[in-house]
């Protein structure tokens, strides 16, 4: 499937675009993208709709910059760690890499299907980890980056319930402007859906959602809120399909498991910040 495009705020700049570049980093995200980790050159030209042969000569750059690897027995390509060195000077919230991450993997070994960390963003929330790649029963492979829609995804509806007053007048704002979509903008506008779904989510203490977003009919996921202090950070979800568990049975696995490694993170970023 397709990843959810990334939107990018338009700039005008004196500088023209440098066209080579471009193309190479949408070379990088097309194997990024990749199921199985690796692809052919036609395969990469398909998928980031650039001429073969421009592929070719951009893996060969990549390969002599030491960020691609060629395997010689089926000329297919897929990345090298040193493509992790681009973002060594990146600087995020740190909680995500030094407390969350280790939780997430214990979460895997008792849950075996995947999980996200998301946080907001703006009409959207945005998966900043992931046990995707980890998870024998992951349907995705490239997630970190990717959007969710919040009133359509677990994750989304989670974070919207439990976050402050303030914040969620904000994301409404934004989701009735048509931010998040039409489909978002109508429920935007629903009082009785948005009052429903608050409600039902903090009854619940965590939040769901089964074959709700057109994206993603297939997938059924569980979500929690993720707080430190009096702020919703972000929400913990676990991913799973739909057809092989039915909705009391996902609640039934993976409600307390998300609950607990939730508590667990908060207690960490609360011992940090004491």
């Amino acid at each position: 499937m397709p990843a959810t495009p990334v939107k990018r705020t338009v700039r005008h700049s004196p500088y023209a675009n440098v066209r080579g570049l471009s193309r190479g980093l949408a070379v990088l995200r097309a194997l990024n993208r990749m199921e199985s980790g690796r692809a052919t050159a036609q395969q990469l030209s398909e998928a980031a709709g650039l001429h073969r042969t421009t592929v070719r000569r951009l893996l060969e750059t990549l390969i002599e910059e030491g960020l691609v690897w060629r395997s010689e027995s089926d000329d297919s390509y897929r990345l090298t760690l040193q493509v992790r060195a681009l973002s060594e000077g990146f600087t995020d919230d740190e909680w995500i890499s030094t407390l969350a991450a280790p939780l997430m993997g214990e979460l895997l070994q008792r849950v075996v299907w995947p999980s996200d960390l998301a946080t907001p963003d703006g009409d959207a929330m945005i998966i900043r980890e992931t046990t995707h790649r980890f998870s024998p029963l992951s349907f995705h492979r490239a997630m970190v980056g990717r959007r969710l829609p919040i009133l359509l995804t677990s994750a989304g509806r989670a974070y919207f319930a439990f976050c402050s007053d303030a914040e969620r007048d904000s994301v409404l704002k934004v989701l009735r402007a048509g931010g998040g979509g039409p489909e978002q903008a109508a429920l935007a506008h629903d009082e009785a859906f948005l009052r429903r779904l608050v409600q039902r989510v903090r009854d619940d203490g965590f939040a769901t959602n089964r074959s709700d977003w057109t994206e993603q009919r297939k997938i059924g996921a569980l979500a929690v809120p993720v707080r430190h202090g009096e702020r919703v950070l972000g929400s913990l979800n676990v991913v799973y399909l739909a057809a092989a568990l039915g909705a009391k049975e996902a609640v039934e696995r993976f409600a307390a498991p998300l609950q607990e490694v939730a508590a667990r993170i908060e207690a960490a970023l609360a011992g940090r910040a004491a």
